[in-house]
């Protein structure tokens, strides 16, 4: 069995969520020993039974340490000593205040390097603010494409700021800083903001709105839902699909499979003054038939369609099935890790009641017996 591409990477992950513990499920889920410090529970039987619902820390080591507490500091100090990665998710000064920021930490360990992961980024005036996922894609733009002339701007929830300009910048971050690490010795800090990274993952969006495809007038361009090839459509069964031919070849096919060759509105792809006749007509079409009835007419064509799909019906679809996009383990349905490595595939591990390791990793570092007899409990 293959142990992953990380295989020998060691990282520290201070509790936290969102963002960050999803950065320490990719790193473990690609071979990385992942040890996440959690913090003690008072209901150590409600903690187990919640625990596998905690997707974002299956592979990992958990350890539980009051922080509040300077020998536990101090252990967790040593644990670090020895990694290759350490994420935390406070606000800036937190982890400073601790006694384990950056300066600390990377004094002790050279080579170490420190993720962080905010809202706002470490400086600028609104570091220190409390923030969410819709907030912090508001600042930069994103949430503005999400909405059109017939909707308010609106996204899914955690999917570009949390996730996408968080989570994933975090990981191509540290996996960055890790590459140079292994070059130099020299470690270092990567301020991953959520902000910084969904502008960064908006950079097609930008394109767009730079040539003109998209303009600060919502459901002007194609790509904001002005055009009828790229929308969303009702079905007669009351469920959804969806369409996107932006190529001419895909939109001819689309407007072909539609019986649409003779109609004068859908003759230039391009003419916006047709465009809310189009969407018109292609309501009443898509109303005409069930999802699954246009599923069986265009799924797997090039007219650049799906279904929509709830979280129960993407589990079963045929697709998915084929790739094991998604797996099930102790009834919890969840994604397999991904991207599909052919040498090192990743692993999805089991899930750990908070503190479950807390002895097997303090045993291993050079404490005073009676501090460890405390921080063990």
């Amino acid at each position: 069995m293959s142990k992953g591409a990380l295989n020998g990477i060691k990282v520290v992950e201070i509790a936290g969520i969102g963002p960050g513990p999803c950065a320490g499920m990719m790193l473990a889920d690609m071979g990385a020993e992942v040890t996440v410090i959690d913090r003690p529970v008072a209901d150590p039987e409600m903690a187990a039974a919640f625990a596998k619902y905690t997707l974002f820390n299956r592979g990992k080591k958990s350890v539980a340490l009051n922080l509040k507490d300077t020998d536990a500091v101090d252990a967790l100090l040593k644990i670090i000593d020895d990694a290759d990665v350490l994420i935390e998710g406070f606000r800036p000064g937190v982890m400073e205040r601790l006694g384990l920021g950056p300066e600390v930490c990377c004094a002790r360990n050279p080579r170490l390097v420190y993720g962080r992961m905010t809202g706002w980024g470490q400086t600028g005036p609104l570091s220190h603010a409390a923030g969410h996922d819709p907030n912090y894609i508001a600042l930069t733009g994103a949430l503005w494409a999400g909405g059109s002339h017939e909707h308010r701007p609106t996204a899914p929830l955690t999917l570009i700021g949390d996730l996408g300009g968080g989570t994933m910048m975090l990981v191509f971050g540290v996996l960055s800083a890790i590459i140079h690490a292994q070059k130099t010795g020299e470690g270092q800090v990567v301020d991953a903001a959520i902000t910084d990274g969904a502008a960064y993952i908006s950079t097609l969006l930008w394109g767009m709105h730079n040539s003109g495809q998209m303009t600060d007038v919502p459901g002007s361009g194609w790509a904001d839902f002005g055009s009828p090839w790229h929308d969303t459509y009702q079905c007669s069964d009351g469920e959804y699909i969806t369409v996107c031919a932006l190529e001419p070849q895909f939109y001819a096919l689309l407007i072909d499979g539609l019986g649409l060759n003779d109609d004068p509105i859908f003759a230039n792809q391009w003419d916006k003054e047709q465009w809310q006749a189009g969407k018109e007509k292609f309501r009443t079409i898509f109303a005409a038939k069930t999802r699954q009835e246009w599923c069986d007419e265009f799924e797997g064509t090039d007219v650049c369609f799906a279904p929509v799909l709830n979280f129960s019906e993407a589990l079963e679809h045929p697709h998915n099935v084929a790739r094991e996009t998604f797996f099930t383990r102790d009834g919890i349905a969840q994604p397999s890790p991904a991207p599909k490595l052919s040498a090192t595939p990743g692993a999805a591990g089991t899930v750990p009641t908070p503190g479950t390791h807390t002895a097997e990793v303090l045993e291993a570092l050079d404490l005073d017996s009676e501090i460890l007899r405390k921080l063990v409990g």
